[in-house]
């Protein structure tokens, strides 16, 4: 009893006494292009707006390969300006690749405001002191945690502050084209990981569109938790930079000089190029949570992403898709799409199955809501793991989207948890344009049975996932695909608080 009581006041002490981040730290505000400068990637815009009747172009990016080689266009095409904002990026190719991009366009006089949440990305700080060092780049650290002493301890002393992070995800040029949507910088996200593979979403945009999605950036880049990254990692010379540029190996910059290519290629990408793609004109709306979510008090007033697309929901009249990776409804989610069912609507969700989710937690908090969530009426689909053509991959969906009557489309970075719509925060852009709406769905509904199962209940009221695989009708009555430590890791988790998930 007398070592428990030792432990716990050294433990109390630690965290007690870790470090914080100082954000009153002194800024330079800086601010989106204005809107009257103009561009080669403006004037084109300007041109495409003669002959379409729509304020802003939209086209869906389905494809890893496109989602990175549409990046790295609108990175060349680049004249003034980059803002970039993630939850996360990783020191691998993708990565590699992006920060390469990035660094030629610096290179060419572009300046770059890099976003990036501080929690989960993996790139080391030696490697942001690089990213920053450069004279037309700078990084900034969203919610950061202090570098003094353990980052760990650090987080856990000061959680109730570090636990708020901020999810969201944009890409913008000139001010004048962007890319929004689920995916972070990371191989997962592009196709380039070689032993899992994402199902994600994106939607390439440019025209008016972008200039709200400026407006948003500014407000997160210019706030108070939005820390220059030099405070909390430190700087480094231009001398140290130059050294560092002149030591890459050629083995490195000819594997990122590979992947950039495959990606600035992609059949997409050349179509594009050749103006042989015809992007769909529409209107759209974009719709953030206040940077503020993230220093208030956990409220429903603050929710104001889903607040808006739950209005939107409870005015369809025939159809709503919903494609989340993370579902945790919980009653109030149950509730909530019970009534939209009893109005006769038709709701379809699709989510990962156990094996396919790489949160087991979250399947954990997901699957006590399952049965009440198909009795409420809802049509529920699991992506299969298996889903992909090379055997040794695993397959987990990661699309964020809702379809609202085959009219309108959101495409951001919500999932429906309890994380992301209490305590993170989120953006996305709500586009109606039914031609494409109808498009997205036509081809969902068309390859739903090649990549998912449909979980029912059976007559007992037991849970049934049934699927066509090659051609044969498979019918299952526990978690498809998942180990039995798997199950048995589901079942554990449950303990973990639902409110975090």
């Amino acid at each position: 009893m007398r070592i428990r009581n030792h432990l716990f006041v050294f433990c109390f002490a630690a965290l007690s006494g870790c470090a914080t981040v100082d954000f009153d730290t002194p800024r330079e505000a800086s601010f989106a292009m204005d809107a009257s400068e103009s561009t080669t990637l403006k004037q084109t815009i300007e041109k495409w707006k003669e002959i379409n009747p729509g304020p802003s172009g939209f086209y869906p990016l389905v494809d890893g390969t496109d989602a990175l080689g549409a990046r790295l266009r609108l990175i060349e095409a680049a004249e003034k300006t980059i803002d970039a904002q993630y939850f996360l990026m990783k020191n691998d190719s993708a990565g590699q690749v992006f920060a390469s991009a990035l660094f030629a366009a610096a290179d060419r006089g572009v300046r770059v405001r890099f976003l990036l949440d501080d929690i989960f990305t993996t790139v080391g700080d030696e490697a942001m002191t690089i990213i920053d060092g450069h004279p037309n780049i700078e990084l900034r650290l969203y919610n950061p945690v202090s570098r003094t002493g353990i980052k760990g301890l650090n987080y856990l002393g000061d959680f109730s502050r570090a636990n708020r992070r901020m999810h969201n995800k944009s890409f913008i040029v000139d001010n004048a084209a962007a890319v929004v949507g689920g995916r972070n910088i990371a191989d997962e996200y592009f196709n380039l990981n070689q032993k899992g593979e994402f199902l994600d979403f994106d939607m390439l945009i440019f025209g008016e569109v972008s200039e709200a999605l400026s407006v948003e950036f500014d407000r997160y880049w210019n706030h108070e938790r939005s820390v220059p990254a030099e405070v909390v990692v430190g700087r480094i010379s231009e001398q140290e930079l130059a050294d560092f540029r002149n030591s890459l190996s050629r083995e490195k910059l000819e594997s990122a000089r590979k992947h950039y290519q495959e990606a600035f290629d992609s059949d997409l990408m050349l179509s594009i190029g050749q103006q042989e793609t015809r992007f769909y004109s529409a209107d759209a709306t974009v719709i953030t949570d206040d940077p503020d979510k993230l220093v208030t008090a956990i409220d429903r007033e603050n929710r104001l992403l889903i607040n808006a697309l739950a209005e939107v929901a409870n005015e369809v009249t025939s159809e709503v898709v919903v494609m989340t990776p993370y579902f945790i409804p919980g009653k109030a989610g149950v509730d909530f799409w019970r009534s939209i069912v009893a109005r006769g609507v038709r709701v379809v969700i699709v989510t990962n199955s156990l094996a396919a989710n790489n949160h087991t937690a979250v399947h954990s908090g997901y699957a006590r809501y399952r049965k009440d969530i198909i009795r409420a009426g809802v049509e529920l689909f699991e992506a299969r793991a298996d889903a992909v053509a090379a055997e040794d991959k695993t397959m987990t969906m990661h699309t964020k989207a809702m379809i609202f009557d085959r009219e309108s489309v959101f495409v951001g970075s919500l999932n429906l948890d309890p994380r992301s719509i209490a305590i993170n925060s989120e953006m996305g852009v709500l586009v109606s344009s039914p031609e494409m709406t109808e498009s997205l769905s036509t081809r969902l509904f068309s390859n739903l049975s090649q990549w998912t199962y449909r979980v029912t209940l059976n007559e007992q009221g037991k849970l049934r996932w049934q699927a066509n695989i090659d051609g044969e009708e498979v019918v299952g009555t526990k978690e498809p695909l998942a180990s039995w430590w798997r199950r048995f890791s589901a079942w554990l988790l449950r303990i973990a608080p639902e409110n975090q998930l």
